[in-house]
């Protein structure tokens, strides 16, 4: 790919639907035959309950590809939402099967039987200014730690197969009578809402488009979010208006950094950080050194 292009904007799409596929191995090819003649990159999920992912390419060919995902899956009917990097975000395309497009591990966390009550983000800060109302993050730590809503439960867990042990032993549906969470798009929380209702909370509610439409569509000095949105990508985390912030991802660990992780001694680019640092072996060290040597020499 020559420079012009690396530096030509990319049009980002994050996506999920959730319906019956069929043939999966059959769409996995023709869907990767499709991304190549097409340039885009990211990745696909599919799955017998549905499509999972993040994608981008340049605008003309992601408006392409996503026209032939809403004939093969109808995706405008589920959430699509758009944004924008100033290079391209991901290295390659890859489309993978899966049992799940969000893994739970809990059968009767079901979207097609039952989900929570959809919020617009226009209506969420007064849903979660309700003091009866328990908000609660469905996402992994790493991710809490980058930006997280005002007044939030941090439920502390490395993936999201353990949402369910936080619930069990942390809310209790006769003293968290309405619950509201939210997550990166949302994905997450069609799983997690499904779970609570089956397990007897009666009142739950979720941010429908999740964080990157609340930062879309609400203006900063009207948010309740406090810090940046990590993403999956190279941009690693987003602002209010969907702007690239300013948090680069170790490349010991992929912990994300903010500017004040990057002044930390223990932060060596394209090597360690303060997170990794104890762990990491001399050997493991000078890979990585080596590696960033060859990375900077082709830029």
């Amino acid at each position: 790919m020559n420079k012009n292009t690396e530096n030509t904007a990319y049009k980002v799409a994050a996506l999920y639907r959730f319906l019956s596929v069929e043939n999966i191995p059959a769409l996995r090819k023709d869907i990767s035959t499709k991304a190549e003649e097409l340039g885009v990159c990211g990745t696909l999920l599919i799955a017998p309950e549905g499509v999972n992912g993040t994608i981008a390419a340049l605008p003309d060919n992601m408006d392409l590809f996503i026209d032939y995902l809403d004939e093969l899956f109808e995706v405008r009917k589920g959430e699509l939402k758009y944004s924008s990097a100033t290079r391209k975000p991901f290295l390659r395309m890859k489309v993978r099967p899966k049992k799940e497009i969000i893994t739970m591990k809990a059968p009767e966390a079901n979207p097609h039987i039952r989900v929570g009550t959809y919020v617009e983000a226009e209506d969420w800060n007064k849903v979660i200014s309700d003091p009866e109302v328990t908000l609660l993050d469905t996402r992994n730590e790493y991710e809490t730690r980058v930006g997280i809503f005002e007044g939030a439960l941090d439920p502390d867990i490395s993936t999201f197969t353990e949402f369910k042990d936080y619930v069990e032993k942390n809310l209790d549906p006769n003293k968290q009578k309405k619950v509201a969470m939210y997550c990166t798009g949302g994905i997450r929380c069609e799983k997690a809402s499904s779970y609570m209702l089956a397990h007897g909370f009666e009142e739950v509610y979720h941010l429908k488009g999740g964080i990157l439409k609340y930062l879309e569509a609400i203006p900063a000095d009207q948010s309740k979010w406090e810090g940046e949105c990590f993403v999956f990508d190279h941009r690693v985390s987003i602002k209010h208006g969907l702007e690239e912030g300013d948090y680069s991802v170790c490349f010991g660990c992929r912990e994300p950094l903010s500017a004040e992780d990057r002044e930390h001694e223990s932060f060596e680019n394209g090597v360690s950080c303060h997170h990794c640092i104890d762990k990491l072996t001399p050997e493991r060290a000078q890979s990585l050194r080596m590696r960033n040597k060859h990375m900077s020499e082709r830029i």
